[in-house]
């Protein structure tokens, strides 16, 4: 099964629904109107803060990683701040998608899926760090190699949010000549 054909089945799951509605209403009461979600938009910046965010929990995740698979140190410290950083990331993420939850199922549906993968993400490199502290190294990186995987669908569904359904400050304007 190709990738559109997936993504279609998945914006056309309509078991979502509920739970995704639930999110979206306690994200959009949480956040208001106010300073705190244009802050999170990105406003004072023109345009939209999660993809820069992003940038910083898979950029440090992914070097952690490659630090563990060559034998090199550092990769607990990076495994660390992926985790702290994922913070503020999900909370613009959270952001942006409650301003298209209501309005748009099939984005709906596939912020959940996003979400739900990043929060399996970092739950895995939570336990990660966990076992590195412990000295179980082997499964402190193993733990991340799967969060590596969970990262990377999560990722696709996130640029498929942006960049097909328009997700982020303000809908993607038309090309023009």
């Amino acid at each position: 099964m190709n990738p559109e054909a997936i993504m279609s089945k998945l914006e056309a799951t309509a078991a979502l629904d509920k739970p995704s509605h639930a999110a979206g209403a306690a994200v959009r009461e949480a956040l208001g109107t106010g300073a705190l979600k244009e802050a999170l938009r990105g406003s004072w910046m023109g345009h939209a803060l999660h993809p820069l965010l992003t940038d910083t929990v898979i950029g440090t995740w992914t070097s952690g990683l490659l630090l563990d698979l060559t034998g090199s140190a550092g990769g607990d410290r990076l495994v660390a701040a992926g985790i702290l950083c994922s913070i503020p990331t999900a909370l613009t993420g959270s952001s942006d998608w409650a301003d298209v939850e209501a309005a748009d199922p099939a984005a709906r549906r596939v912020g959940a899926v996003h979400a739900v993968a990043n929060i399996a993400a970092l739950g895995l490199q939570v336990a990660s760090l966990a076992a590195r502290r412990r000295d179980a190294r082997g499964r402190g990186v193993a733990l991340s190699l799967a969060a590596g995987g969970l990262l990377g669908l999560s990722g696709y569904l996130g640029g498929h949010l942006s960049y097909v359904d328009g997700v982020g400050f303000g809908r993607r304007k038309p090309a023009t000549d």
